[in-house]
């Protein structure tokens, strides 16, 4: 477990790096919204997917991408340390930060 928030950590991070629309303060704040995150991916993601399922089907899954962005604009309204733009910027950060992670992963 905190390996993966570790790494969740690391990705959040170095993804507020490479997007201008996506700012955190330092690296002990990616970590908190690392944990955030896993937290709302917890209570949170199951009940949208529950509710989204029909949308999700149709779009053959890319709807899961808009829901992985409202988790992170909730995480944004959180945490006081991150701040995204605007929702398009989290529909990016959702797809970087999962391809971040599914090569931190695949290393470690």
């Amino acid at each position: 477990m905190i390996k993966i928030i570790l790494i969740n950590s690391v990705a959040v991070f170095a993804c507020a790096y490479l997007l201008s629309g996506v700012s955190i303060k330092n690296y002990w704040q990616a970590l908190l919204a690392a944990v955030v995150l896993a937290i709302a991916n917890t209570i949170i993601k199951p009940v949208l997917d529950f509710i989204a399922f029909p949308i999700t089907w149709l779009t053959l899954g890319l709807f899961s991408v808009v829901i992985d962005a409202i988790i992170l604009m909730i995480v944004d309204y959180i945490m006081p340390g991150m701040k995204i733009k605007h929702f398009g910027w989290a529909i990016l950060f959702a797809v970087i930060l999962s391809i971040i992670n599914s090569l931190l992963f695949a290393i470690f």
